[in-house]
């Protein structure tokens, strides 16, 4: 089963209040939790807790395989429990390009964009 650690929205109108729960990805927003790790006010005043959250639980989830939204991602970051990133595109796209530069090199034939770049190197070094 996919799980997702997301926000609900609770409250009401002009004053939200969001719990941090653990759902099933097909579950709507403010749809059944699995669990409940803890709270977000963002209008909190004085005394009372802005952000509340299980860390145990949250860990244990994200060892399970649940996926933070981008939100509560930045909630555990602050926490200091820090999720397990996807790779980038661009880190992906950098490895394929040094791979395709290496082989051009061997070869000794350059292509698009690497021979505009060979050639004003080329020019520079003049």
């Amino acid at each position: 089963m996919a799980t997702v650690i997301r926000l609900t929205r609770r409250g009401r109108r002009n004053a939200p209040f969001y719990r941090i729960g653990v759902f099933d990805v097909r579950t709507r927003r403010d749809g059944r939790a699995i669990e409940n790790l803890g709270h977000y006010n963002p209008l909190a005043k004085g005394d009372g807790p802005q952000f509340e959250l299980n860390v145990e639980r949250a860990k244990y989830w994200i060892s399970v395989g649940a996926r933070p939204s981008a939100t509560v991602a930045s909630f555990l970051k602050r926490e200091g429990v820090a999720p397990v990133e996807k790779a980038k595109k661009t880190d992906r796209n950098r490895k394929r390009s040094v791979k395709r530069l290496a082989a051009e090199k061997k070869s000794g034939k350059l292509h698009g964009k690497t021979k505009k770049k060979a050639a004003a190197s080329a020019k520079a070094s003049k």
